[in-house]
């Protein structure tokens, strides 16, 4: 049976490494539905209840803001994920974006 394509994300999220983190574009990409980062963002609001659990705190915008956070509860919890994982979050955005960005197309 074809995956549907939340869970073709879902199956992508878990695959981040702790203490990286993804944008939603690259995700949609990686896929091959470029210009889908808006339903990856639909999908995220549902992997909360995903088993076994899927790491949504990992995806962020293309800039490294947290724009899920309010999908997260408290909200705050979204920082506090990547925060315990090595990462700096500062005004809702992972600092050193760059370093800590984890792209699906060429890490798999």
């Amino acid at each position: 049976m074809e995956q549907t394509f939340y869970e073709q994300v879902f199956e992508v999220v878990k695959l981040i490494p702790r203490g990286r983190v993804t944008s939603y574009g690259a995700i949609a990409k990686s896929l091959g539905a470029g210009g889908s980062s808006r339903m990856v963002g639909f999908a995220m609001r549902y992997a909360g209840t995903v088993h076994p659990p899927v790491p949504a705190h990992r995806v962020v915008n293309s800039s490294g803001l947290l724009t899920g956070k309010f999908h997260f509860d408290p909200p705050e919890r979204m920082a506090d994920l990547l925060e315990s994982e090595g990462l700096l979050v500062k005004n809702d955005k992972v600092q050193n974006f760059k370093v800590h960005f984890w792209d699906p197309l060429t890490e798999l």
